[in-house]
This record gives C-alpha cells, sequence and structure tokens, in this order.
C-alpha cells in the first residue's frame, strides 16, 4: 500500500521552503532566490530540466506543469514544508500547485499585490515591475489575484538585464551596476507614467538585489520574491530567526 506524501516521514529534517528553480545557466546575485547566500536558513533547491526561461515566460509554461508537480513532490518527500519557484511567471500554476501537493505553495512575488494594494493610503496603487510586460498576460495577473488595471512596467527587450537573465548572453560577471541603473531607469518610468503609484512589485526573481536603489529612487516601498519567502518562512516556522 503506498502512504501519502504528507504522511511519510521525510528523509530530511528542519528543511523550510522547497524552491523549484527554471533551468538556467545565467550568474545570480547575492540577494536574489538562486543564491545561497541571500538565506539565512536550509532551503532546498530543485532544478526543473527543460524549465528555460524561453518556455516558462514565452510560451506560459507550455508542457511543463507536470514535471513541475513532479519535482515539487520530490522536494515535499524530502521534507520541506512549503514550495516556491525561482519565477514569478509560474504564477500560472499556483491553482494547480497548491491543489496537487500536501504543503503551502507561493509561486510568485505577485501573490502580494493584493496585500500591499490594500495596505496603501487612498488613491495609491501597487506598481509592478516585470521581466517582461508583453508577457505578462492578465491570465498570469488573475492566477496571483492581482487587479487587470494594475500598472505594469516591463524591462525592455534590448536591455543587458532581458539578456541576461533569459540566458542568452551568458556572462561570468554580468555588470552589476548596468543591470541596477536599467532596474531604477524602469521603475522611475513606472512612477512617471502611473503618479498613483504608492509601491513596486517586482515580478522577476532576479530584482531582489536591486530592491533597494529602486527604494531610494523612487522614494517608494519596494516587494519583491525576497519579502514574500521570508513572510512565508516565519508563518511555516513561528519564532524561527530570519
Amino acid at each position: 500500500m503506498s502512504i501519502a506524501p504528507s504522511l511519510r516521514r521525510p528523509v530530511v529534517h528542519d528543511l523550510t521552503l522547497g524552491v523549484l528553480m527554471l533551468d538556467t545557466r545565467f550568474s545570480r546575485f547575492p540577494g536574489e532566490i538562486g543564491n545561497g547566500k541571500t538565506w539565512p536558513v536550509p532551503l532546498q533547491f530543485k532544478v526543473v530540466r527543460g524549465a528555460t526561461p524561453e518556455r516558462v515566460v514565452d510560451r506560459a509554461g507550455e508542457g511543463l506543469l507536470e514535471p513541475f508537480i513532479e519535482a515539487a513532490r520530490e522536494l515535499v518527500d524530502l521534507g520541506v514544508r512549503g514550495i516556491t519557484t525561482s519565477c514569478g511567471f509560474l504564477a500560472l500554476f499556483q491553482r494547480e500547485l497548491s491543489e496537487a501537493l500536501p504543503v503551502p505553495v507561493a509561486t510568485s512575488a505577485l501573490l502580494q499585490a493584493p496585500l500591499v494594494e490594500a495596505m496603501l493610503p487612498r488613491g495609491r496603487r501597487v506598481g509592478i515591475l516585470t521581466f517582461n510586460a508583453d508577457a505578462l498576460t492578465t491570465r498570469h495577473l488573475a492566477a496571483a489575484g492581482v487587479d487587470s488595471s494594475t500598472p505594469v512596467e516591463g524591462m525592455p527587450a534590448d536591455s543587458l538585464f532581458r539578456r541576461v537573465f533569459s540566458d542568452s548572453e551568458l556572462d561570468d560577471a554580468p555588470d552589476f551596476t548596468v543591470l541596477q541603473a536599467e532596474m531604477v531607469r524602469a521603475a522611475c518610468l513606472l512612477v512617471k507614467r502611473c503618479p498613483e503609484v504608492g509601491a513596486i512589485l517586482c515580478e522577476c526573481t532576479n530584482m531582489p538585489p536591486f530592491a533597494a536603489a529602486v527604494s531610494t529612487a523612487t522614494g517608494l516601498p519596494v516587494f519583491d520574491v525576497v519579502t514574500l519567502i521570508r513572510w512565508f518562512v516565519l508563518g511555516l516556522q513561528p519564532g524561527r530567526p530570519f
């Protein structure tokens, strides 16, 4: 008789989150989800083979749901208490992963949008910075419970940011200052175009290392996958330093 995943004794004890990683080779800076130095608690990473940025972002994860579910189940069997991912566009799989797994799931930083907007003063809105505005559809927003009228600004198609984090320009040491300047420029454009924006939410998991610069430049609070995961872990393991 098979044992339900939620009843199995874990292989590894005292794990927190399992992180489903895209199949990438670009450099990851400290402060982002895929750099181990970002986290003071044990996270378990698993690459979903074939889940390239092109398939997840440009093709809306076509054919990848089952591989993500299978990878998540392996992490749960290992002992993780929750599941997250390394790409905000995987909000499309939020419902399916939640229904398939016996642990909580937070696929995307976008899940924070309704909460952030509820905290803002009257007349102010959350604004989203995304890796690719053309690819971020109303389906993605709806899957995360985000109002379809939410202001969105994407990184330019010809930006170093897009080239590096799509794996189209592999570089062992991409220029951090250029990437940061591009992020700040996009954030300032968002605020200039939509002055009602009172907080910025970064969809892309590669954006958190630049959040402080964005906040300084705009004078606004910035939320991202790191803020989501810190909240998530504190809920899974109350009282644990994080």
